[in-house]
């Protein structure tokens, strides 16, 4: 089995070095090495929030890569890529570093993976990528809590999933999302229902306008516990448009839009609004939290074929009367 590390926090980074370590020394334990194998292709810098983007290769003709060292797991081959993620699952696909890989294991990530927030994390999306084009994956995540990062016990719950993961159907992809906490003091792991957290959960446009600052709120349903920029983000507007008098004169409309934080942030937000056995709920009680994710897939229900066929109906009889 050939298994490829990746990431959205850069080839460098320590969740990357402790999930490498961990699945080293469990290759290691293989009755015969030749059938497990690990290798990093990951980015080179920080690809937060990257999703399943690939960027614009259309553009470009090759991609740049540099050999690295992952720190206590020096035999294993590494590589940063000038690549997002999910594009370095799918050089690993092709063939860029040797056979295609197995399976897919990414992270460890900084900072939880959970709710609607999973949709725009490039950890998730490496593994998603990587269902789509047949191979299986394993996302990590660990909750940011302070100075202390319990690396090892995400790496240890991440390495006995494995074994069933990889007899597991072909696109078959899991979401891991463990607390900081030393291995002895989690409570278990848990399947965890996809929650409503997102990463935003509101926002305030803050306009300068003729030399002032103009607030107005412009959230969703639910207001934002801060209604207002804070004090120091309004000064920065007001200071950005003198700067832009001094140039070239007046240039109104222009300002900010203030982000007000919702759950799914790398600490983990106020889950109190969770059931008990949502994501954000189970990490912050204690638990791991494993959820099962589907790629992405042409939608074929009953009520997705009727809408599809009355919307070609509709719209050949418009275009034929047009």
């Amino acid at each position: 089995m050939r298994i490829l590390v990746t990431n959205d926090d850069g080839v460098h980074a320590p969740g990357l070095a402790a999930i490498t370590r961990a699945l080293a020394a469990w290759s290691a334990l293989s009755p015969d090495q030749d059938q497990r194998q690990v290798i990093v292709a990951a980015p080179l810098t920080n690809q937060s929030g990257a999703g399943a983007a690939i960027g614009t290769v259309f553009e470009r003709e090759s991609v740049a890569y540099r050999a690295v060292t992952v720190p206590g797991a020096e035999t294993v081959p590494a590589f940063g890529l000038d690549a997002s993620p999910a594009l370095a699952v799918i050089l690993g696909l092709l063939g860029a570093f040797g056979p295609p890989p197995d399976l897919i294991v990414s992270g460890i990530n900084l900072g939880v993976n959970i709710g609607r927030s999973i949709l725009h994390s490039g950890t998730v999306g490496a593994t998603l990528t990587g269902a789509q084009m047949g191979t299986s994956g394993l996302a990590v995540s660990l909750r940011s809590d302070g100075e202390r990062h319990h690396w090892e016990t995400a790496a240890e719950v991440a390495v006995s999933l494995l074994r069933v993961l990889s007899d597991a159907p072909a696109r078959t992809v899991l979401n891991l999302n463990v607390p900081s906490i030393p291995l002895p003091e989690l409570r278990g792991i848990r399947r965890g229902k996809m929650s409503s957290a997102a990463v935003i959960k509101g926002v305030t446009r803050v306009e300068d306008e003729d030399g002032g600052t103009d607030e107005r709120s412009v959230a969703g349903a639910e207001q934002p516990e801060r209604a207002f920029a804070p004090a120091d983000q309004r000064e920065r507007v007001r200071e950005s448009g003198s700067r832009r008098d001094a140039r070239s004169g007046p240039r109104p409309g222009e300002g900010i839009i203030v982000l007000h934080r919702g759950t799914a942030v790398p600490s983990l937000g106020d889950v109190s609004d969770e059931g008990p056995d949502e994501d954000g709920a189970l990490v912050a009680a204690g638990y791991a939290s494993l959820t099962a994710l589907t790629a992405i897939t042409e939608s074929r229900s009953v009520v997705t074929d009727r809408l599809v066929a009355r919307a070609l109906a509709d719209a050949q009889a418009r275009l034929i009367e047009g």
